[in-house]
């Protein structure tokens, strides 16, 4: 498939999907005889997690260590797995942080509107 293709699919913008190429974070994609780059599913899958990754505020050098450990194989599985625990542990704590943060927002929220029915 085209890139504007893979950029629907996976989410991400077609600067993006040549940046991430450039920087190394996807690998070699095939190209055409036209020489323009042919998108498997397998490479979408490759830019969606990438997406999710970043998304989630995974740090370019993480990501880069993922996909340099990706390129070596399946021997790298459990480092990979490693790397992906360890971001799955930063979002649970992140969202017990925003949880706290919702909770006292919402108390501060029922405070002021106590002050303005007494107001009234």
């Amino acid at each position: 498939m085209r890139i504007s293709e893979a950029s629907t699919q996976s989410g991400l913008s077609i600067d993006t999907i040549r940046f991430y190429e450039r920087s190394g974070l996807l690998p070699p994609v095939e190209r055409g005889p036209d020489g323009r780059r042919r998108f498997s599913a397998v490479d979408v899958d490759w830019l969606t997690l990438l997406a999710s990754l970043r998304g989630t505020g995974m740090p370019m050098k993480t990501m880069r260590h993922f996909a340099d450990l990706y390129r070596q194989g399946d021997k790298t599985v459990p480092q990979r797995r490693e790397v992906l625990l360890e971001h799955a542990n930063h979002l649970e704590r992140q969202r017990n942080a925003l949880d706290r943060c919702a909770e006292i927002l919402t108390y501060k929220l029922k405070r002021y509107d106590e002050i303005t029915e007494d107001a009234v």
